[in-house]
């Protein structure tokens, strides 16, 4: 939520699940044994924190670098020592958080990653400079602007890809298959990434809508996609929150709002220096109430949260998947001088039923916090009702009404995941080139082609593995085939489609239905009584 502005003070509240740096979060958190420092003021403290950096600066054997000394090593260090989220921004990060919550940028519009100690294009965006210039995927960075990318990390070439809007950059990949390198020059524009992927059919009257994450303009992206696709005629929705890390408040309560009845509640707040404040539906639903089954996971935080506990708490949704991450913490972004900012944890989030979304981390070092498993995180002294009486659970999180874990991937899929599927892909269209007709899917002759690259190139499995995980190679070879013969949107889609969960959560919308008629019963009920 942005509030106004006051000169600096300036402050932007949020829900970040922490997207920095992991050595930002590394150590524990330890509760200091009581002496006599639980008297010491804050000014004397601090008095004696400036004494000792000038006798540091004074008397250190080299000389001393501010910068390093205060942003890389006193305010973490301060941040640190409080919870899991507060975090010290740096001008770099400071940067990066702005960029994600208004989910654009200047450069070329492409996803790269590392693989084998290179930066490897994954994918172009459609549309952008990279996508029109040909620029594919499988093309291999090997220069930006003259200089080699040998000894650079992957983050080191996104800076480098990165520049003012109308700035060129000339761009060097090697591509397999073309003997030569290939150069590119391309004219950076502003790169805009949608928190929402467009909707589609999965069925006549099924719908399915993913949010990646809760940025500036979900809301406006939400409503455009369910217009062009034609919400007046959906009947049941599948709502896919998987690996949603969260974002800003405003844009989850607005989420929320959309598919509530007007008046309910979607999420409190409440701090030991801010007031309680309570977020209702302002709008309402307008009487769509279709069913809905959301999809979870244990990457599904902070706004994703409140969208999915809200739903859950007022039976407008199944909740299908595993159990949420548990990041309540309400972050209040505040910008200080030299372009850096302090987010600082201001106050809780609670669901409308009352329960506590945040897990508890006192006991845990910040790497367990964050790498946790699904399982005992739910508070049994924190037990709510939803609507309808069901019973639910706080302080862990959002716990699905119904557990879906995937299988764990066997050793021929943690190998294809990991190169495998890439390889061959790269390979077959250095020999076809990027053309396949609409609705194409890897038939058995295609699957038998990857099978028998894989034997040429030395990779070990047996004839029943490669039996057995038919379905599970069709889905993910089909993902990164449309990558390279269409775009990064229309692989989602394909992923998407079939995908068991998915299918599942399909079967799924009977129970929300029961949840809706169960909840709509109850409310007649009590006003009978009244």
């Amino acid at each position: 939520m942005r509030l106004r502005r006051n000169g600096l003070a300036a402050v932007i509240v949020l829900i970040l699940l922490g997207s920095l740096p992991w050595g930002r979060f590394a150590g524990s958190l330890r509760a200091s044994p009581p002496d006599a420092s639980a008297n010491r003021s804050a000014p004397g403290v601090i008095s004696t924190f400036t004494k000792a950096y000038a006798l540091v600066e004074k008397n250190f054997a080299t000389p001393v670098d501010a910068d390093q000394a205060i942003y890389d090593g006193a305010l973490p260090g301060v941040t640190r020592s409080l919870d899991p989220h507060t975090n010290f921004l740096d001008p770099k990060e400071y940067a990066l958080w702005n960029e994600d919550q208004k989910g654009h940028y200047s450069g070329v519009g492409m996803e790269v990653s590392p693989r084998h100690n290179q930066t490897v294009v994954h994918a172009p965006f459609p549309g952008s400079p990279a996508y029109r210039a040909g620029i594919r995927p499988g093309d291999i960075i090997v220069s930006v602007d003259g200089k080699s990318t040998d000894r650079l990390t992957t983050n080191e070439v996104v800076d480098l890809l990165k520049g003012d809007r109308g700035s060129s950059v000339k761009i060097g990949v090697r591509r397999e298959g073309v003997a030569e390198p290939m150069s590119f020059n391309l004219v950076r524009e502003d790169i805009i990434r949608p928190s929402v992927q467009p909707a589609f059919w999965l069925k006549p009257g099924v719908a399915y809508l993913k949010i990646l994450s809760f940025g500036d303009y979900t809301m406006r992206e939400m409503n455009d996609t369910l217009k062009r696709l034609g919400e007046d005629r959906v009947q049941g929705l599948v709502l896919d929150l998987r690996g949603n890390p969260g974002g800003l408040l405003t844009q989850a309560v607005d989420v929320a709002d959309h598919f509530l009845r007007k008046g309910q509640v979607v999420v409190s707040q409440r701090g030991r220096s801010s007031p309680e404040k309570v977020y209702t539906a302002d709008h309402g639903n307008r009487g769509r109430d279709y069913p809905i089954v959301v999809l979870v996971d244990r990457g599904s935080a902070s706004a994703a949260e409140i969208v999915s506990g809200a739903l859950q708490d007022h039976d407008r949704a199944w909740v299908l998947g595993e159990t949420t991450f548990g990041k309540g913490l309400v972050q209040t972004v505040f910008p200080l001088p030299d372009r850096t900012a302090l987010a600082l944890t201001t106050a809780h989030f609670y669901t409308p039923s009352g329960r506590l979304i945040q897990r508890d981390y006192s006991r845990l070092s910040f790497y367990d916090y964050y790498t946790h498993e699904d399982g005992l995180t739910r508070n049994a002294d924190d037990v709510k009702m939803t609507d309808s009486g069901r019973t639910v659970y706080g302080g862990g999180g959002i716990t699905p009404d119904e557990k879906y874990k995937a299988p764990p991937i066997d050793t021929l899929q943690a190998d294809l995941y990991r190169d495998g599927i890439f390889a061959f892909t790269r390979s077959y269209f250095a020999q076809h080139g990027p053309r396949l007709p609409d609705g194409w899917m890897p038939d058995n002759a295609f699957l038998e082609q990857l099978h028998d690259y894989l034997l040429e190139h030395g990779y070990h499995f047996t004839e029943a593995q490669f039996t057995q995980d038919h379905d599970w190679i069709r889905r993910y070879l089909a993902r990164e085939v449309y990558l390279w013969a269409f775009n990064v949107d229309a692989s989602s889609q394909v992923f998407d489609q079939t995908d068991p969960e998915v299918a599942e959560a399909v079967r799924s919308l009977p129970q929300a239905t029961t949840l809706l008629q169960n909840a709509r019963r109850v409310v007649v009920e009590r006003m009978t009584r009244e």
